[in-house]
């Protein structure tokens, strides 16, 4: 008897498993300059590198998401700018069945995580044909990077807000 209303139960109320799938990934937008050539091949390769991520995200029908990552490297030579790589690297994502929290967290950590590899092989490639030396973006990781905007954002919905008006 048991086994017959546990089986009602589950007849009743069916578990809906969470969905994620990864229905395309392109790159939406490519750019890369050498704005002090061929001045800056003549300098002792030394660069300082800049890395800026960011990623955005946009809902485009019931469960379907466009996540961009937009990573833009600067490497500078002696003060002087030897190239600089923009790469937002998109992909369109089907996620359902879970919570929103949890909706965010895949869209804000595991999303960019997926686009990450192909970002940085565009970069590494558009240097390389810049004609510069071999350069590899380190592992991100998105995680922490989401887990440190989760906490930012808290704290500051829970700061006090100011009264004041001048």
């Amino acid at each position: 008897m048991a086994e017959e209303n546990q089986v009602a139960n589950n007849e009743a109320a069916p578990q809906q498993s969470p969905e994620f799938a990864i229905q395309r990934i392109y790159t939406k937008d490519v750019s890369f300059e050498t704005p002090n050539s061929p001045e800056v091949f003549q300098l002792d390769w030394k660069p300082e590198i800049k890395l800026d991520l960011d990623t955005r995200s946009t809902k485009l029908a019931d469960n379907t998401y466009e996540v961009i990552l937009s990573v833009t490297v600067t490497a500078t030579v002696e003060g002087k700018t030897a190239f600089l790589a923009e790469v937002q690297q998109a992909g369109i994502f089907t996620i359902g069945n879970l919570p929103e929290a949890q909706i965010a967290h895949t869209i804000g950590a595991f999303c960019p995580t997926t686009l990450f590899p192909y970002a940085r092989e565009t970069v590494a490639s558009l240097v390389n044909r810049g004609s510069f030396p071999q350069f590899n973006l380190t592992p991100v990781n998105f995680e922490g990077l989401y887990a440190s905007y989760v906490q930012q954002r808290a704290a500051q919905e829970n700061a006090p807000q100011s009264t004041e008006t001048h």
